[in-house]
């Protein structure tokens, strides 16, 4: 080769190089990170299934965020969720085989406005007593012509509060 096409070959190598690191520079890093989130608003205490959860591409990943639909479902949140909100290890806990979810109507459908999910309510039946104490408020739930409350308690607390709500509607007291 000879040497006075020497520095034009350097040249033309320096401009490939710095190509090939503008290219290099563009690429992304990795893929973008995917969590699970909440499908839909998620009551806490409610065993989770794959048509409450999806993935979601994340901007910026937090700290213990789940990545599998499958490592959640079966799990209940400790506490509520909303929709698009990412699902992450400390909200987890194994779903209680031992408690169920009643539905209630209040006797004054505004004390409903007052609850949301999370919240710990005593439920009083007829004569003040008190048919089950520190339950959790799973959901509110607009209903014809009112609202009702979506209890999470003991299997044996919510086939007596079911029974109780037949004859009529319940009071709870806010704790």
């Amino acid at each position: 080769m000879p040497l006075h096409l020497l520095p034009r070959l350097r040249k033309v190598a320096a401009l490939v190089l710095a190509l090939l690191a503008v290219g290099v520079f563009c690429l992304p890093s990795s893929a973008p990170a995917v969590a699970v989130v909440a499908a839909h608003d998620l009551a806490p205490g409610v065993a989770l299934t794959s048509a409450d959860l999806r993935l979601a591409p994340l901007t910026e990943r937090p700290s213990g965020v789940v990545e599998s639909v499958e490592a959640v479902v079966g799990q209940a949140l400790t506490g509520a969720a909303r929709s698009g909100e990412p699902i992450t290890d400390v909200r987890l806990t194994a779903a209680d085989p031992d408690t169920a979810s009643v539905a209630v109507r209040l006797a004054d459908p505004g004390v409903a406005e007052l609850l949301r999910p999370g919240s710990r309510v005593d439920v009083v039946g007829e004569g003040a007593e008190v048919l089950a104490d520190g339950v959790a408020v799973l959901s509110v739930r607009e209903a014809k012509p009112d609202r009702l409350v979506v209890l999470g308690l003991s299997r044996k607390n919510a086939t007596r509060l079911a029974a109780a709500s037949l004859e009529r509607p319940l009071a709870v007291t806010l704790r």
